[in-house]
């Protein structure tokens, strides 16, 4: 009679373990989905920054330096222009210029902007600063661009 009260006892202890098991993995696959649904939407944040810098940079480069054209000095950008024009373009999407920069001979635009991402799921845990760069070159021409 001891013996079965053993082999009772023995199986009685592991009841409930599958239970506790299929939990753990459970939250396991719960968390595993989180990460990939936020990172998913860091990336496209992301991408949606870099958009928004490189049309930033578009309209910036369009803002020729008029007087230095009609002198003939050549065709480059004016910083002030540029930087009025990026702004009003980022400010349609409640976003700000975080740098302009301009190459020596004033043909290269780059915009840096920062956005915000919150995730979805994980909550402050994936908070953090987004960052696009994008950058738009002066070219000229009649029949085709000329970079001279």
């Amino acid at each position: 009679m001891s013996r079965l009260r053993r082999r009772l006892s023995a199986r009685r202890s592991d009841r409930g373990a599958v239970a506790l098991f299929v939990a753990i993995c459970a939250a396991y696959v719960v968390l595993v989905i989180a990460l990939v649904i936020d990172a998913g939407g860091r990336l496209r944040v992301a991408e949606r920054t870099d958009a928004y810098a490189l049309e930033a940079a578009r309209v910036g480069g369009q803002q020729l330096d008029r007087a230095a054209v009609l002198q003939g000095k050549g065709f480059k950008v004016q910083e002030k222009y540029v930087r009025d024009a990026a702004d009003a373009y980022l400010g349609l999407y409640g976003l700000r210029a975080g740098g302009i920069e301009f190459s020596g001979d004033g043909r290269v635009v780059t915009v840096t902007v920062q956005a915000d991402y919150r995730p979805v799921l994980l909550g402050a845990l994936g908070e953090r600063k987004v960052t696009g760069k994008g950058s738009a070159t002066l070219v000229h021409g009649v029949e085709k661009a000329e970079t001279d």
